[in-house]
């Protein structure tokens, strides 16, 4: 249960600091002097956003969210499931960045949920074997 709310928080994390992080560079890259490009100023402008920062607290969150997940289960139950960000990205890109999302990269993020879902339910039927189990079939380090 502690593993499924902290993932659960290290995916909502990681989707609201891309947010905050691609609306802080659009409004950067909107200023005249920075549309040609990457700059020293341009980082030293960056560091100066709110939005900038809120992302890069909320993605240290999201990594020591997904640190405390990897020590408690497996990295390939967390990694898979922490893909569900994903999908989280299209939607707060699409309704709150105002970004069109076409039909296929909708499709895409049905693939992924699905995707998500098998290997929970993989995860899920691991997680009640004993360890001598999961080595004789295979499933352990």
């Amino acid at each position: 249960m502690k593993t499924a709310l902290v993932v659960g928080l290290a995916i909502m994390a990681q989707a609201a600091a891309n947010t905050l992080l691609s609306k802080g560079m659009k409004i950067i890259t909107s200023t005249p002097s920075f549309s040609s490009g990457f700059s020293p100023l341009m980082l030293a402008y960056a560091l100066q956003s709110p939005f900038i920062w809120g992302g890069i607290l909320l993605l240290i969150v999201y990594f020591a969210c997904f640190l405390s997940a990897v020590s408690w289960t497996d990295l390939s139950l967390v990694l898979p499931v922490t893909a569900l960000g994903y999908i989280l990205d299209v939607v707060t890109g699409h309704y709150l960045l105002g970004e069109p999302v076409p039909p296929a990269r909708w499709c895409g993020a049905v693939i992924i949920v699905c995707g998500v879902s098998l290997v929970s339910i993989s995860g899920a039927r691991n997680a009640g074997l004993r360890d001598e189990d999961r080595v004789r079939q295979g499933t352990a380090c």
